[in-house]
């Protein structure tokens, strides 16, 4: 059997999974047999995401749903709606996040918020109630990966961006420890890269976008397809192994 044969058939959420690592991590789960939900706030991109792999055989079907995931009332109807429909989650992969440039001393409230619900409150509210779905059915050897950053091991220019990310590594290991309380082979990884060319830099810098193509035009960066292949190797470990956390960065990136 092969590392991904056991999870054909089986259903993953994707959270931002119109566009960047998201999309390019719904198309490899589908392509690998899986039932996957793909959530955002814009679910058009999804939407022909799904029609392409659908006209394209493959062997298993992406389902777009909308969702905000800065409003706590829309995850939990998410969730519902992924049990009523598909019985429940088996990996949950949160990928959505986003960064302001907003200084500590000098940044907006509402931009800490925003950071916080989405890369810090929504992930840990996702995990929970994943997890729960798990549970109610038996489920003991499903999996939650968390998409973290290199931010969330050192200090990367821009503070309250880290600080999320940093929670995220927190997170991970807080739910590997309560899971094992629990006895659950439930499992529970992150994924650090550095520099990855996507829409990321250009949404930060939505005041000059030319800055963020700039960056990525300056080194080979990682592509949306390589953590897709590590979301990959991850689900294909054996059951005895747990992958903790992966950290990468482009050759060329020097901090």
């Amino acid at each position: 059997m092969s590392a991904m044969e056991r999870w054909c058939g089986r259903v993953a959420l994707v959270t931002g999974a119109s566009v960047g690592i998201g999309n390019a991590t719904a198309r490899a789960l589908v392509q690998q047999g899986m039932q996957v939900v793909g959530c955002a706030r814009d679910v058009d991109k999804i939407r022909e995401t799904a029609a392409e792999l659908q006209q394209a055989g493959a062997a298993g079907r992406l389902y777009p749903v909308k969702c905000d995931l800065t409003v706590e009332a829309e995850i939990r109807a998410m969730f519902d709606n992924i049990e009523s429909e598909h019985g429940g989650v088996d990996v949950c992969i949160n990928n959505a996040g986003l960064a302001m440039k907003d200084p500590l001393l000098t940044g907006s409230f509402e931009a800490f918020r925003t950071m916080t619900d989405v890369n810090i409150l929504a992930p840990t509210l996702c995990s929970q109630l994943a997890v729960q779905q798990m549970r109610k059915r038996g489920v003991d050897d499903g999996h939650i990966i968390t998409l973290n950053s290199m931010s969330g091991h050192r200090h990367s220019g821009i503070s309250f961006y880290c600080m999320t990310k940093f929670a995220i590594t927190a997170m991970t290991e807080g739910l590997r420890r309560e899971l094992r309380e629990m006895k659950s082979h439930i499992r529970a990884s992150c994924i650090s890269p550095g520099i990855v060319e996507t829409e990321f830099a250009t949404r930060m810098n939505k005041d000059d976008p030319q800055r963020g193509r700039d960056l990525y035009a300056s080194i080979e960066c990682l592509q949306a397809k390589d953590i897709a292949d590590s979301v990959l190797y991850i689900l294909g470990a054996p059951p005895y192994m747990e992958i903790h956390d992966i950290l990468m960065r482009p050759t060329e990136q020097t901090y």
